[in-house]
């Protein structure tokens, strides 16, 4: 169950929210809880430095006890907190508070201890603090009070006087707080549960889909088609997986077109040597037949041969193994040599080349016999897929740091289908004729020497050149 990428996905999301509920919980509450008891502390504060002078001129003018309690009241009332007044005496155990007046009345104070008193009388500056109590904890905000020393003239600390509120009210509003979010969270986690649980579910149909159409592409069922839904990335897969799709179908359709032509021409050869060969057996063969039969043998040979070195030189350059001996090389001279090999199979063809050259040297760092052997196969690429009686041209130029060697031909140019695969081995834009393999070689040769090899075609007009660092 666990290794679904459906209950994967959803308890992701599930513990994602959850983990947030808790961080909630854990980090917000907290510190909402301390933001409100300083908020109450400081409004204590304000309270206690607002009414305290009153409570200090009352004491300082010798005002009866009974009159100072009835202030402390009235301020009680007033402010709605409790107010206390305590007397500082100093003596061998150091400053001690009693207490002097209290709001509630009490006479013998037992709930609160008023340790702020002692730390406000120690500093002579407001305090401000929480005390633990029967009911909960308490804020208090303390503020010393001084008289006049009749004897000195000075002020002198006399007591202190502690303003106190319950911080229940605070921690009955965090309270809340917390269990809303609570149920709010408990709601969240269900409603997230149930989308993760839905969405993951159609995130897992769409992989399963996927999934399909692979196993059925697997098993060479190139009709089927990766469904694409959307614009997200399961959509941008599905697209590359399609590609992949018509990659692999083009490539099956070629190794069958390349079966197919290897196996003619094999076959074929294979069959009229061995027929000359029965015939050559006899001994009644007449002399000018049995030249006519070598000769027919030369050339099923030589096709043989051909095809073979094509196969392993294709096999060598995609394994890395072939070896360039690169050296400075005149491209005219290469231009002119290898079209003149190729002047009787143009005659042949009853076609005409025409070698346009510069006068001045077209130089650059290459193998040689390489670079002949990428114009020996487009020169015979031209004359295989075109009509007989087509023009031809060769051309060597050179242009800033670009060496270029052309050969272009006048014939019915390639289809544009064909045009971004023509490189691909076993890929012919003519299925009658050719192994796919010459146009696969000169690609390879010419990446391996740092170069290109690029090509035009239109109706009437087909230009391959290769391109060669100067």
């Amino acid at each position: 169950m666990l290794r679904s990428v459906r209950t994967r996905l959803a308890l992701l999301v599930l513990a994602t929210v959850l983990l947030a509920l808790l961080v909630v919980l854990g980090g917000v509450i907290p510190t909402l809880t301390s933001a409100l008891r300083d908020e109450k502390l400081r409004t204590l504060s304000e309270e206690v430095r607002s009414y305290a002078p009153s409570i200090e001129d009352a004491i300082d003018s010798n005002t009866p006890q009974p009159q100072i309690d009835a202030l402390v009241q009235d301020i009680a009332d007033t402010a709605n907190v409790r107010v206390t007044v305590l007397s500082v005496v100093s003596g061998d155990l150091g400053l001690q508070t009693y207490p002097k007046s209290d709001s509630t009345r009490q006479v013998e104070i037992r709930d609160l201890r008023f340790d702020v008193a002692l730390d406000a009388a120690r500093s002579g500056r407001l305090e401000t603090a929480t005390e633990a109590a029967g009911t909960g904890s308490v804020g208090q905000a303390a503020l010393p009070l001084s008289f006049t020393d009749p004897e000195s003239g000075r002020r002198v600390l006399g007591s202190v006087v502690v303003f106190s509120e319950p911080l229940d009210d605070v921690e009955g509003d965090v309270g809340v707080i917390r269990n809303r979010i609570l149920v709010v969270g408990a709601i969240a986690l269900l409603l997230t549960a149930l989308a993760a649980w839905f969405g993951a579910g159609a995130i897992a149909r769409r992989v399963k889909a996927l999934e399909t159409v692979a196993g059925r592409v697997a098993h060479g069922d190139f009709s089927q088609r990766f469904p694409v839904q959307g614009d997200d990335e399961l959509a941008q897969l599905a697209r590359a997986l399609d590609d992949m799709r018509v990659q692999l179908a083009e490539l099956d359709s070629a190794r069958k077109r390349f079966i197919a032509t290897a196996s003619h021409e094999l076959r074929t050869p294979l069959f009229s040597l061995a027929g000359f060969v029965e015939l050559l057996q006899d001994g009644d063969v007449p002399e000018e037949d049995r030249a006519e039969f070598l000769e027919q043998l030369r050339q099923g040979v030589h096709r043989l041969t051909q095809l073979a070195a094509d196969l392993l030189d294709l096999s060598r350059l995609e394994a890395g193994a072939l070896e360039l001996r690169p050296e400075p090389t005149d491209l005219r001279l290469i231009a002119e040599t290898v079209t003149g090999e190729f002047r009787p199979v143009l005659d042949q063809h009853d076609s005409t080349v025409e070698v346009r050259l510069p006068p001045d040297p077209v130089e650059a760092v290459v193998d040689p016999d390489r670079v002949a052997q990428v114009l020996r196969i487009l020169l015979d690429n031209a004359l295989t897929h075109t009509p007989r009686g087509t023009a031809m041209v060769v051309s060597a130029s050179r242009r800033g740091g670009v060496a270029r060697l052309g050969v272009g031909d006048f014939g019915p140019g390639i289809p544009r289908t064909m045009l971004p695969r023509i490189f691909e081995p076993f890929v012919t834009s003519d299925d009658a004729q050719g192994s796919g393999l010459g146009l696969a070689i000169a690609h390879e040769l010419a990446e391996r020497m740092d170069g290109h090899l690029v090509v035009e075609s239109q109706p009437g007009r087909t230009t391959f050149q290769l391109e060669l660092p100067a």
